[in-house]
């Protein structure tokens, strides 16, 4: 058999069920390029290695289940890129689907722009449910949905726009040399708001490599009704503030003045989210403010971070 064009990484971690669909995706693609697709079983203690056997017998793809069992999703993706066969290495979360262009798409995108060593597209949201009337794309974050809009970007320089490994793929090349997605920064047991697939970004770009977010390369999804309540977003921008405390960026942290090991620009913000939050409260305009407390509940995991840090 040839070698593979793309080796597809899929990490999962308790979601045999969300699983199932996410593979017969990729198992339904339209391409002539050669895949291969890897399930990083993140130390599941579902059924999900019976799951992945039975989809083994589905497909005439290469189908390769890989045991992960340091928990959290930086161990399990740099698993996946060590295990790779392919010069392209694409990222697709276990509770997403990839249209039916998607491999193609990024196979294609890679070979007309030589100077590219990432993409990254849209990663929009199938709802079960006409979401709640604050949820807007303005908060979209802790959904892992991203939408730049119809227009390709650039992804370079040293604060570079985000993208998700929920909808990614790298030339393999990026990973010479050790570069991997830090664990400091990933979320484990009942944590959220991690960040490492920002911060991996970051490197890369400070680094001089660039990136394009396509428009035209989609995922899709399936969001857990737990993440559409208020809560669960006030907990996730909070849980954002503390793994940006403890990334400890320079560039990002750069500032006239710091108190208490918290840069001024953070102090100017929270204050400016402050006011347009009490003034949306008063106006009766509570689904906008919601998006101004989410930035109240950032800074308050920064600072609770910075202080245990004793900074």
């Amino acid at each position: 058999m040839n070698p593979p064009d793309v080796s597809v990484v899929v990490c999962t971690y308790n979601r045999a069920a969300l699983l199932t669909r996410t593979v017969e995706s990729l198992f339904a693609q339209k391409t002539d390029s050669i895949f291969e697709i890897l399930a990083i079983d993140n130390n599941s203690s579902d059924n999900t290695p019976a799951v992945v056997a039975s989809l083994q017998t589905k497909s005439s793809l290469p189908l390769r289940y890989i045991h992960e069992p340091r928990q959290g999703n930086a161990y399990a993706r740099n698993t996946g890129v060590e295990q790779a066969h392919a010069p392209i290495v694409a990222f697709i979360d276990d509770d997403v689907v990839a249209a039916e262009n998607w491999v193609d798409t990024i196979k294609s995108s890679f070979e007309r722009n030589p100077q590219l060593s990432f993409i990254g597209g849209k990663v929009l949201p199938l709802w079960d449910n006409e979401p709640p009337s604050w949820l807007t794309p303005a908060n979209w974050a802790p959904l892992a949905l991203l939408d730049y809009g119809d227009e390709e970007k650039e992804i370079a320089g040293p604060m570079p726009l985000g993208l998700l490994t929920a909808n990614i793929a790298f030339r393999k090349e990026v990973f010479a040399g050790g570069a991997r997605f830090s664990p400091s920064l990933q979320r484990v047991k009942d944590s959220i708001g991690s960040m490492e697939d920002t911060e991996f970004l970051m490197r890369l770009t400070r680094s001089g490599l660039i990136g394009r977010y396509l428009p035209q390369l989609v995922t899709w999804g399936v969001i857990d009704p737990a993440r559409l309540t208020k809560n669960y977003h006030r907990r996730w921008h909070t849980g954002n503030g503390h793994f940006y405390a403890v990334m400890n960026d320079p560039e990002w942290e750069r500032s006239k003045f710091t108190i208490g090991g918290v840069p001024g620009h953070l102090y100017r913000e929270t204050a400016r989210n402050a006011v347009t939050w009490l003034t949306r409260v008063l106006t009766g305009k509570t689904d906008q403010a919601f998006v101004n407390e989410c930035n109240l509940r950032f800074f308050r995991g920064f600072v609770k971070q910075r202080r245990r840090m004793g900074q």
